[in-house]
């Protein structure tokens, strides 16, 4: 059974970062693409940063130059590292897997219809 669990949420100023952590079990992560999404109250969910199961990595232009996506096979987790951290980062962040690869163009990765197993998520909070 897939289950994904967020951790390393937490409240930091402006400028700040954060590490948030998906502990993944009933498979491996290097064999599953992955991606963190986020939520804020009443707007749609939002794909943050990819990984697919053959490494290519994919992020939102709000998100470039400051977070990091990366899988750690040992402790079978995924993780984000997120720096310079901005107000309006602030957001619910879930954790996605999916078990193929998508043959098409990365972007597709930030679609979380193309995700089916989800974590109960992680919230991140940046104050001015």
């Amino acid at each position: 059974q897939v289950q994904l669990v967020e951790s390393g949420g937490g409240s930091v100023q402006a400028g700040g970062s954060l590490r948030l952590s998906c502990a993944a079990s009933g498979f491996t992560v290097n064999t599953y693409s992955l991606a963190w999404f986020r939520q804020v109250p009443a707007q749609e969910r939002e794909g943050v940063a990819a990984i697919d199961s053959v490494g290519r990595l994919t992020y939102a232009d709000s998100v470039k130059g400051r977070f990091t996506i990366f899988k750690d096979n040992s402790n079978n987790t995924l993780s984000l590292q997120m720096n310079s951290l901005k107000p309006e980062d602030t957001a619910m962040y879930y954790c996605a897997a999916r078990s193929s690869r998508l043959f098409g163009p990365l972007y597709l990765y930030l679609m979380e219809k193309y995700f089916s197993y989800w974590g109960l998520g992680t919230q991140v909070t940046v104050s001015s």
